[in-house]
């Protein structure tokens, strides 16, 4: 290709500008209305709402005034089976949207999974949706790049996601670019400094390689508060929270022990690489998945048994009785029909992978889990926020089971949640703050004109 075909394939499609809203229903609550009608007017814009706020119904109303507003159609991008819950939810809001594996468009707003999108013309959409956005780091390099060229023309564009990088805001970027506003490496270059030298491109991203540059923390979140709005609850914007309480949380560790030490010693030590809690992973899977199957057992309603490893699943779906498994060798098809079975209740007892169906699934029917812990705590967040979110009415109960040699995984596994809190109350603060700011400085005082200026000639 020649120069101007190289910078037309870099470019981003559209200016930094949305509309005014066109319709506003009723059914969504003051905050819900707040942060849609901002991202209208915004254009392309990034929603961080924590799970159970209604990310949902917000796309849905969002996308139908883009498809007022440009007479197309808009695409809705989902995780692996959460298509037709979004679907459903439309239905239930009388908003016109159809669920799409092959590329045919039969309503004004157009689901199907992230998997899909190669059967679609981008051409034909106003906008386009991502429902749990921080998921597109766990797809291969095909998959993302593909959404992110399909979004790169496309006018109106809307992130939606409850785990905006948590351990590492720096991954911001990543929706920066896909939003067109900021590049990943332009926004490193602008706001961060590396704290130490690398030696390879790997080393490049590696958490805690970079860090802010002298006065530049203001003015990064600043810059994030400009195309980006996070809460965790609707008090955050200054809305009451009187419809959106959780009930208690109850996590249980539960430390097993191995039916035999290790050959080359007389009893376990913690692991301390990751091949050894690796080996001690694999060493101790028996005692592992029958103290999950007896809890499970013991809970008389829905339960989740997520794995890491195959052979876990495989005889975690053997020991568990009338349970179904979803595996990642299985079809689109066959997982959805699995998972849509279990959000309908007709399975009881679920055996899955974080990796597989640990986003966007809204199962406040279940209040029981057990997982085995690694060192994810994305992975372990989505998991427990299928069930322990906004519309759950009973206790949820977390088992987390792990073998004496994974001591240090827990440790590691708690410091990440105490850290990922931390971080997105700095982030909900320091954006609040901005909003104050914003909403203030208008710049609409008065004042008059010096008489010696006003008869100057």
């Amino acid at each position: 290709m020649n120069y101007d075909e190289f910078i037309q394939q870099k470019s981003q499609g559209a200016n930094d500008g949305g509309f005014e809203p066109l319709w506003m229903p009723d059914f969504l609550f003051d905050f819900q209305r707040s942060l849609v009608e901002w991202a209208l007017r915004k254009g392309r814009a990034a929603i961080f709402a924590d799970c159970g706020l209604g990310k949902t119904p917000m796309q849905l109303v969002w996308a139908h005034n883009v498809f007022q507003h440009t007479g197309k159609p808009v695409l809705i991008l989902t995780p692996l089976a959460v298509g037709p819950q979004a679907v459903a939810e439309a239905s239930k809001f009388h908003i016109e949207a159809c669920h799409s594996r092959d590329g045919k468009i039969e309503s004004p707003i157009v689901v199907t999974n992230y998997q899909r999108l190669h059967y679609f013309d981008r051409d034909k959409f106003g906008g386009v949706v991502c429902d749990e956005s921080s998921i597109l780091k766990n797809f291969d390099g095909q998959t993302k790049e593909r959404v992110t060229e399909f979004m790169r023309l496309t006018p109106y564009r809307l992130l939606c996601t409850a785990t905006a990088a948590p351990n590492d805001y720096i991954e911001l970027g990543t929706s920066s670019e896909a939003l067109g506003h900021l590049g990943f490496m332009d926004m490193l270059n602008r706001f961060f400094k590396k704290a130490e030298a690398t030696t390879s491109r790997s080393d490049e991203f590696r958490s805690g390689i970079y860090r802010f540059r002298g006065h530049s923390r203001e003015h990064f979140w600043r810059w994030i508060c400009s195309w980006a709005r996070a809460v965790r609850r609707p008090s955050d914007l200054g809305f009451s929270d009187d419809r959106y309480t959780l009930p208690p949380l109850q996590t249980v560790e539960h430390v097993v022990s191995a039916a035999a030490p290790r050959s080359d010693m007389l009893f376990d030590l913690p692991a301390v690489t990751l091949e050894e809690q690796r080996q001690e992973r694999r060493r101790t899977i028996n005692e592992r998945c029958e103290l999950a199957a007896e809890l499970i057992a013991a809970h008389k309603g829905s339960s989740v048994a997520w794995c890491h490893l195959n052979p876990e699943g495989d005889l975690l779906e053997k020991l568990i009785p009338n349970c179904v498994q979803v595996s990642g060798s299985d079809t689109d098809e066959a997982k959805e029909e699995k998972l849509d079975a279990f959000s309908r209740g007709e399975v009881a007892k679920l055996v899955t992978k974080s990796v597989v169906c640990g986003f966007g699934m809204n199962w406040q029917h279940c209040h029981h889990t057990t997982s085995f812990p690694s060192h994810s705590f994305e992975q372990w967040y989505q998991s427990i926020r299928r069930f322990w979110r906004f519309g759950q009415t009973h206790a949820v109960r977390a088992d987390v089971i792990a073998s004496e040699g994974e001591a240090g995984v827990l440790k590691n596994l708690n410091r990440k949640a105490a850290q990922a809190d931390e971080m997105f109350a700095r982030l909900v603060a320091l954006i609040g703050n901005e909003l104050r700011i914003e909403q203030s400085d208008k710049h609409k005082n008065t004042q008059e004109i010096p008489s010696w200026l006003s008869q100057a000639k």
